[in-house]
């Protein structure tokens, strides 16, 4: 995906020093007004997504929110939608599952699952942008059971918030050692 600067020239973000590298996505409209993903500013990583109806999300519910195209990305790639920072410190607005995978093979509508934290009904209009989509390769695990032990490490079975704490967790109760 390549962002271009207003003339239409294609831009980097401090190309010398660390250029981007670019995936092929290819993208279906499915609705008139559907508003294809656009980065704000050259060197985003997150691509807006914006609706194409109108929801009234009413507190502590949510709806899903369509966006009016399909997409499709190459098989080491996943798409993860995510909240925008403005609607979820201004309005307690955020993706429910964020972030939501978009697998390579899906083909169906991009939809967001956009919950109401807040106290007061929101708003959704035609063209809002309520998430970003951020594309990233990933690696595909090669599992194998042992038999024993697993390694040794630092860390060993802590967990659950446990680095750097005197504390330890039973039955969801802090206690310190």
């Amino acid at each position: 995906m390549t962002v271009s600067a207003p003339t239409g020239e294609p831009t980097t973000h401090n190309q010398k020093a660390h250029p981007m590298s670019t995936i092929p996505v290819q993208f279906k409209r499915l609705h008139p007004d559907a508003v294809l993903p656009t980065a704000a500013t050259p060197g985003d990583a997150g691509f807006d997504l914006r609706s194409t109806g109108h929801y009234f999300i009413e507190p502590g519910e949510h709806a899903l929110v369509k966006t009016g195209f399909a997409q499709e990305i190459p098989s080491d790639t996943v798409g993860l939608v995510c909240s925008r920072s403005g609607l979820a410190l201004k309005h307690s607005v955020a993706v429910l599952n964020a972030p939501g995978v978009i697998d390579s093979g899906y083909r169906g509508e991009i939809m967001v699952i956009l919950h109401n934290f807040g106290d007061t009904v929101f708003v959704v209009t035609p063209g809002d942008r309520v998430a970003q989509m951020m594309y990233q390769h990933y690696l595909t695990p090669d599992f194998t059971e042992v038999d024993g032990e697993l390694s040794d490490s630092v860390r060993g079975v802590g967990g659950g918030g446990s680095t750097g704490t005197n504390e330890v967790i039973v039955s969801g109760k802090t206690a310190s050692l």
